[in-house]
């Protein structure tokens, strides 16, 4: 049996009776598509640094301002607006790692970003969830854990990009400890804590040194979190997003700066003007976070979209979204940052929109270069709503695209000559050895999609996708067991976050 073969047959590995793809490290055999000229690049960049030089970005947080000014940055008086000379941008964005490698506490899924790396991870922020059976709903704490028991079920699925839905009926000062606690505990992968102020991030150092039994000297040299930063475009960091990405920083965990550029709403109608405003924002946290932490890990996040003009509403899979994500993918380059984008939606039901957006998401975003595919699996509504129909929707999207990253093998024994010796003109190749040996594992097998013909699907019941999809997320809760955890470890740990919520948790 060929190399080939045999990894088709672990191909089919089943959890249960749900089949999937084996768990992998995807890299991008193709080269990026560019839909910016070099000469456009440079020139988005030069508008990028104007914007820092001359506009300026304001930064609300007092010890942020204390930093950047003795670094050299220019803070107008009486106010929070700084601007940087671009000696000063370009000396610190060079400090930035070209690659970091993120360690699960299951470290089989360890993921490295960077490079031609492509890393897939669920929805996360939703503060509403939904499905068939009970509606859409305010998120609670059954629907995240649930939603964490799909991620970790689902090889395609790598990595928990923050909370799947806000747990909203736990206490906000204390929800971050359940939060924790919960994903540590119901999957084995790498996970997303909130900067929102330090106390959030110094119990999430806290939780993840105990789960891998590890000091925080050796989570600097192996970090485990990421952590999310958006600027509050237009031209604005916020304090608590700076005081977690300070204490991120101080810790050597890397940090995805992310604006949220709506072109025709936080940024110019232009796609241009909005990407130029994108880099800008960007530069000027990654800027901040190495004056804290020279050298430290972080990545470049590009969610530059456009409004719909007639209702203000945010639209996502669009062409203009399509090309951003290429282009965010170029400018990241650029500078030698690992890249972040999105799968994103703007359907409120799972239908056909659901479907031809976010395949357009995911093509712009590994067709951009990405490394961190963040709202992999779930996303609906531009991100009101986390979906368990449409989260195995995407599985099998993301799974189409996994396939698709593997290299054609191009051999003597793949190209079938003997084969085609053997049936001649005219025939067929059914039941040739060639086919036989290789019929159960030469194509890729699909989670949702029905290929039977239409007699036989509608004898079968004629269920849509939503249906069917409806049917496997139920029964790969049903068949979910918890990745092995230490004893020990789940009690030190419940141990902590009883301590911190008796201490009351984080300020509110």
């Amino acid at each position: 049996m060929s190399r080939d073969q045999q990894g088709r047959r672990r191909e089919r590995r089943v959890v249960g009776g749900l089949k999937q793809l084996p768990w992998r490290h995807y890299r991008n055999p193709y080269k990026p598509i560019e839909v910016l000229r070099p000469e456009q690049v440079d020139k988005i960049h030069e508008a990028s640094l104007k914007i820092l030089e001359e506009i300026g970005i304001e930064f609300l947080d007092a010890e942020a301002l204390s930093i950047l000014k003795a670094a050299g940055a220019k803070i107008e008086a009486g106010s929070q607006r700084v601007r940087f000379d671009r000696g000063l941008v370009l000396e610190s964005i060079a400090k930035v790692p070209r690659e970091v490698t993120l360690h699960a506490r299951n470290p089989e899924h360890n993921l490295t970003f960077g490079g031609n790396h492509v890393n897939f991870g669920s929805v996360a922020s939703a503060p509403n969830v939904s499905d068939m059976d009970r509606g859409r709903r305010p998120g609670n704490f059954q629907d995240y854990c649930d939603l964490l028991k799909l991620v970790q079920t689902y090889n395609i699925v790598q990595f928990t990009g923050g909370y799947p839905v806000e747990p909203a009926d736990r206490p906000p000062a204390t929800r971050h400890l359940d939060a924790h606690l919960a994903v540590i505990t119901l999957t084995d992968k790498l996970w997303h804590p909130y900067s929102l102020g330090r106390h959030r991030i110094a119990d999430a150092i806290e939780m993840i040194c105990i789960a891998r039994g590890i000091t925080k000297d050796q989570l600097k040299r192996e970090p485990s979190l990421f952590s999310i930063v958006n600027s509050n475009s237009p031209l604005r960091l916020d304090g608590p997003m700076l005081q977690g990405l300070m204490e991120m920083a101080r810790h050597g965990q890397p940090v995805v700066l992310t604006p949220f550029t709506l072109s025709g709403a936080m940024a110019p109608v232009t796609i241009a003007g909005a990407l130029a405003q994108q880099n800008a924002e960007a530069l000027a946290g990654i800027t901040m976070i190495q004056l804290v932490a020279p050298g430290v890990p972080c990545m470049y996040g590009g969610f530059t979209s456009n409004v719909d003009m007639k209702s203000g509403a945010p639209a996502f899979g669009t062409p203009e979204y399509t090309r951003a994500a290429m282009a965010g993918g170029q400018l990241a380059r650029r500078y030698g940052f690992p890249y972040r984008s999105s799968n994103a939606c703007a359907a409120n039901a799972v239908d056909a929109q659901a479907a031809y957006e976010s395949e357009m998401s995911i093509w712009g975003a590994v067709m951009g270069g990405v490394n961190m595919m963040l709202h992999g699996a779930g996303w609906m509504e531009g991100g009101l709503v986390a979906s368990f129909e449409k989260f195995i929707l995407d599985v099998e999207m993301l799974q189409m695209m996994g396939e698709f990253l593997q290299p054609l093998e191009v051999t003597d024994d793949t190209l079938g000559l003997e084969a085609m010796a053997d049936v001649g003109p005219g025939g067929h190749f059914f039941g040739t050895a060639h086919t036989m040996a290789r019929y159960e594992t030469a194509f890729y097998s699909p989670v949702l999609s029905d290929w039977r013909n239409y007699e036989s699907w509608r004898l079968a019941g004629a269920q849509t996708a939503e249906q069917r999809a409806n049917a496997i997320w139920k029964q790969a809760l049903a068949e979910f067991q918890p990745p092995p955890l230490d004893p020990a470890i789940t009690e030190a740990l419940e141990a902590f976050v009883a301590k911190r919520k008796e201490e009351g948790g984080v300020p509110t």
